[in-house]
């Protein structure tokens, strides 16, 4: 039977997870457990533990007998993710809308409430973790009423790999012409309007859209050569 990961080992993995999201570290840069266990005040076995549960999540790659490193920017990979995650989340979306209840949308529109009351950065310009926290949230509402613990599990499992490229998208475009908080806006009133495909084709559009960004970066930064 698996170990349960202890309170301290759920501590440190949490800050390593956030501090991933928030793109401080630099894609495919390498994690070393020494320099992490000094930042956390852990030990080596606890980051090393952390680490391996981030690997399971995608958010980092484990090499044999060479340590840790942050997922690599793969444009191929990207893309796959984005196409499957579209897939499987606009179908929950869809779900959503058809079998959720009064319960349902009272939550999805306190989790939009909560998104649009928070910035999405803070006075010195980084990536807030509060507004990262309140769209995870979003997100997870609007396909809490699919009916499916396992199609929301592994819609919110895609969606957590691809939050990496979403925060890099932000970070290394700096493109400020989206309107991200109307494209929020746009997904509630298609849900609370019962407008199944309407929903899911707009959440299509709103996850593709990152990627193109995202892509068309790595294109000009010579990215996704071989």
């Amino acid at each position: 039977m698996p170990a349960v990961p202890t309170t301290r080992s759920n501590e440190v993995f949490d800050r390593l997870r956030a501090d991933l999201l928030a793109g401080r570290h630099a894609p495919g840069s390498k994690l070393k457990l020494a320099v992490l266990g000094q930042r956390y005040t852990a030990s080596l076995s606890v980051v090393r533990e952390a680490l391996s549960r981030l690997a399971e999540q995608g958010l980092v790659v484990a090499h044999p007998q060479r340590g840790f490193s942050v997922v690599e920017l793969s444009p191929e990979d990207l893309a796959d993710l984005t196409a499957t995650r579209i897939d499987l989340e606009t179908l929950a979306a869809r779900r959503s809308v058809e079998r959720g209840d009064l319960a349902w949308e009272t939550a999805l529109v306190a989790a939009h409430h909560r998104l649009a009351g928070t910035p999405t950065t803070t006075p010195d310009g980084e990536v807030n973790e509060e507004w990262i926290a309140a769209h995870r949230a979003f997100h997870e509402a609007l396909i809490a009423g699919c009916g499916s613990r396992r199609l929301r599990a592994m819609a919110t499992a895609l969606r957590d790999a691809a939050e990496l490229y979403r925060i890099w998208s932000q970070a290394l475009t700096r493109d400020h012409t989206r309107d991200i908080a109307g494209e929020h806006n746009a997904l509630l009133s298609l849900a609370l309007g019962h407008d199944a495909e309407g929903l899911a084709s707009a959440l299509g559009a709103h996850i593709q859209q990152t990627t193109d960004v995202l892509l068309r970066y790595a294109a000009q930064a010579g990215l996704d050569e071989a």
